[in-house]
This record gives structure tokens, sequence and C-alpha cells, in this order.
């Protein structure tokens, strides 16, 4: 006797034609396939019918589940399942239809199909359930034949390979998006070339394991650069901002090597691509990839495309990269230049700077706005430019016109960059205008007080401090290190930011390290 909730083979169809199944031998993963019934004769049935099964290279992988809450528990531990074969009716009426609204509502998974099958069509009809469940297909047990449970498997293996597609371009765009806004910032490149690979896998159906390697054409130096891994999947992540060299696959290196002298510089063979590509500018590019398929003109063309644009990007980044670094320099030695007017050494510029940056990273300021305030610290007394020698270079205290006078540097230099569209610059100004402010609101020029004071000043406040103390000025000899940071002990809470102190009083020994390092006089104090 048959039961109604079994499956029923109207008659004995032949096996699959070759345009409907794929015949190519699978190299990914398996598509994940999850039965969810109360009868086990349906799980047997279902695996008999389509165990060997294939579709894009890849075979099928079943999960089983007896209940709703068996099934809960394999989507949450499997957010890979291409398709779910669902009974309505398990451990309650509207088992299958609570099944799928945790899916879509509470798991959030809009990919995986849902192809709802019932023994019972009373329980749950077809036209209330495909208005009100988001399920992708309806079928009666009974009218599964192997021809139609082939047709339904395949075509919604099809969609979800569709959905899934789009999505890892939508996430590889994503991370386009992201990186164009700030296109030469240092980590903008890495998100480029990371975003693009996911297009690239997802677009050309390649498997997950890809990388690009960049090495510029010339360093500052003028050697070289190294090949270095920028963006990488599957199992090349681990090497990023690493030498291509440590990278230790074998096939890799071989196809990267023919790449470089076949024409076009692509070579493919046996599923391991290399692409290699030496821009204007003598930038070495190489793109390496592992597919599963044949790659046709068009995928050639994008390939080509892609390497070209991000070759340009990469080239132009380097460019700009030696313009800013020519620029810091150019800042430096501005700052030095101001500073060797008075008696003090010029190293006092770049002293502030790496104090500063070590403040800001113990403070808690990101790497990037560290470097910022380090570079933008070296003009924090450019206003001294309009200060008479006869002030700057006094050995004695000055009278309290001068020191009136010497005040006004803060907002001579304010003046001289406040103007400028550069955030460094716009950084640079208020470190001027501030950095003679105190915590106690005893500061000049604007009295201001506590956290009022934007930290970039307050952190140089400490820093300027320190280094005057620290070093022989015309009107003070330097400090011994007992006494400059017994000076920080008492002014905490009052000149100082407090946190700022306790930081310098916890890594003395790193302060101390930069003060030698760049103290010019070479005096070592006790």
């Amino acid at each position: 006797m048959v039961d109604s909730d079994e499956i029923l083979f109207k008659e004995e169809l032949p096996e699959p034609t070759p345009s409907v199944v794929s015949s190519r031998s699978g190299k990914n993963a398996p598509w994940q396939i999850l039965i969810v019934d109360d009868e086990s004769d349906v799980h047997s049935v279902t695996t008999y019918m389509i165990k060997g099964m294939e579709y894009l290279g890849r075979k099928l992988q079943f999960l089983h589940a007896y209940s709703g809450l068996e099934a809960r528990q394999i989507l949450a531990q499997h957010p890979d399942i291409a398709v779910v074969l669902l009974d309505v009716v398990m451990e309650a009426e509207d088992s299958g239809l609570k099944l799928v609204q945790f899916i879509r509502e509470e798991l959030h998974n809009r990919a995986v199909r849902i192809v709802l099958r019932t023994g019972q069509p009373g329980k749950a009809p077809a036209a209330r359930v495909i208005l009100e469940y988001d399920i992708n297909d309806y079928k009666e047990k009974t009218e599964l034949t192997l021809e139609k449970m082939l047709v339904t498997i395949i075509s919604a293996l099809r969609s979800y390979n569709f959905i899934t597609t789009i999505e890892n371009n939508r996430k590889g765009l994503k991370k386009i998006i992201e990186a164009s806004s700030d296109i030469f910032e240092r980590q903008s490149l890495q998100k480029l070339g990371s975003g693009v690979l996911s297009q690239l896998t997802a677009i050309l159906q390649l498997r997950e394991d890809a990388m690009y390697s960049h090495a510029s054409g010339l360093t500052a130096s003028g050697i070289k650069g190294q090949s270095v891994v920028l963006a990488a999947t599957g199992q090349f992540c681990p090497y990023i901002d690493r030498p291509i060299s440590e990278v230790d696959t074998s096939l890799m290196h071989t196809a990267l090597g023919l790449a470089q002298t076949h024409p076009h510089g692509f070579y493919c063979e046996g599923g391991n691509c290399a692409w290699y590509f030496k821009s204007q500018t003598g930038s070495e590019n190489f793109l390496y990839f592992e597919i599963a398929k044949e790659l046709d003109e068009n995928d050639h063309d994008l390939l080509e495309l892609f390497f070209t644009n991000v070759s340009l990007a990469f080239d132009n980044l380097f460019l700009n990269k030696g313009i800013e670094d020519t620029q810091k320099e150019i800042i430096f030695h501005i700052a030095e230049t101001m500073e060797c007017r008075s008696a003090e050494t010029g190293s006092h510029v770049r002293r502030v700077a790496e104090y500063a940056k070590l403040l800001a990273v113990k403070y808690g300021l990101g790497e990037e706005e560290a470097e910022m305030l380090k570079l933008a610290s070296t003009t924090h007394d450019l206003g001294k430019i309009g200060i008479p020698d006869a002030i700057l270079d006094k050995p004695g205290s000055l009278t309290p016109e001068e020191y009136t006078t010497i005040r006004t540097h803060v907002y001579r230099g304010h003046d001289l960059l406040m103007s400028s569209s550069s955030p460094i610059i716009q950084a640079a100004a208020l470190i001027v205008l501030l950095h003679h402010e105190r915590w106690d609101g005893l500061g000049y020029p604007q009295g201001l007080k506590g956290e009022d004071i934007h930290i970039h000043g307050r952190i140089v406040g400490v820093a300027d401090v320190f280094d005057a103390l620290s070093n022989k000025r015309v009107y003070h000899e330097a400090w011994t290190w007992e006494a400059v940071f017994a000076h920080f002990r008492e002014q905490r809470g009052k000149h100082f930011d407090p946190k700022l102190v306790d930081i310098l009083l916890e890594n003395q020994e790193e302060f101390k390290v930069i003060w030698s390092r760049y103290n010019a006089l070479g005096l070592q104090l006790s």
C-alpha cells in the first residue's frame, strides 16, 4: 500500500541528456541540498533519484533533517545551502511554513531556493502559500517523477548560482565604491584589488584562490621595488602585504614565470592561470588564479581591462606617494630652517614630531591620524618667522612687552596656513593656534580649558614642552630626566592633559630613545 506522503514513479525515464546536466568533473565544492521531511522513505527516494547528478561541474551533497527544529540547526550551521526540499506537514501542520519564515526573516537568507513539497495539498493550498510565503516552487509529492525532479533541482541551482553571483558582484562593487572616494590612501588599493578579485571570481566562475601582486618600477631610492601581494582570496589571504617570493606554491611561481614569456602576458594550463603586465612607469603586475572552466574571448577581454586599469591606478598611487613624500620633506626642511634662526638645533621639530606621533598612538588615535599629526606638528612654531631675532635669541628673561610680542607667533603662523585646503595644512594651522593652551585654562591665545582644546593641540603642547626642557636653550641648560618628569607630574591636570602626562610617565624609555636618536649635540642627560 502506498502512503499519500510517498513520492511515486509514474514511469521509468531515461537518464538526462548532457544538455540538461553538466558532464564535467567537479573540481569545486558540491552543491548543498537540504531535505526536510519527517518520512525517512522520502529522504531515501529523493537521494536515489538525483544523487549522481552534476551541475556546472559540481556534484550534489545531501543534508537531512526530520523536523523543523532540526532543520533550523542545520541551516544556521550551513549558510551555503543552495536548495531546501521542504515538507509542509511534520511535527505540526505548519512546520514547513514556519521554517520558511525562519529562513527568510531570522536568518535573512534570501539566496537559498526553497521548494515546498507536500503530500497533503489541502493543508497548504498552493495559491495561498505562493502569495504569503517567500518560496520558489510548490510541488505535490505525487507529481515529482524523475524528470520533473531533475528539472526542479536544475532550475533551483541555476537561480541560486545567479543570485550568489550577483551578490558576490555587489560585494566587490561595494569595495570598489568605498575605495574610489579615497583611492590614494594607503589601504584603498588593497580594497580595490580584493573587490575586483571578488568580481572576477564570480563573473568568470573562478575557483576561490586568486592573488594580485605589484612591484613598483622605481622606489624613492631609485631601486626596483619588490613584488608584494596586495590583494588575495582563498588560500592566498595570509600572504597579503608580504613579498610574493614567500608564497609557498610552486604551481603559482611556474605560472607567473611562464606568463612573462607568453604573448600578451597570459598563460593558462591545467586550471592554473597567470597574467603579467608591465606598465609605462615600469611597474610589474601579476594576477594568478585557478579556474574550473575554459576561458572564452570575453573572459580574456575582461581580464585585460581589469589588469590595465588596476595597473594604472597603482602607478598613480605611487606617483602621488612620491609627490607626497617630497612635500613632507619640504615641510620638514622649512620647519628646520625656521628653527635654525634661533640658537637651538633644527632637530627640535623632528623630535617633537616623533614625540607627538608616539603620544597619539598611545592615546588611541588611528595610525593614519597619528602620521598626519606627526607631519603637521613640525610647523607648530612657524609664526616665529615674524618675531625679531633679538627676542628669539635673548638669553635672559623677556620683558612684558617682549613676551606679548612672542605670543603673537601663534596668530602669525595660523594666518599663514589657514587658507589651505589640504587636510594636513589645516591640522597644522590648528596646532599652531592651540599648542600653547593649558588644561587649566591659563594658556594663550584663547584661554581654552580641558577638552575644549583639540587633542592635536594638547598632544603637541606636551611634546613641545618635553623637548624644550630636555634640551639646552639660550635661556636655560638642559634639565635632567628626573627634573623633566617631575615637572610633568607636578603640572598634571594644570598645564597638561592628565591622560597624556600618564602616557609620558608610563613610557619614559621610549621617549628617551627618540631624544637620543635625534639629538644632534649628543648630550646625555643624567
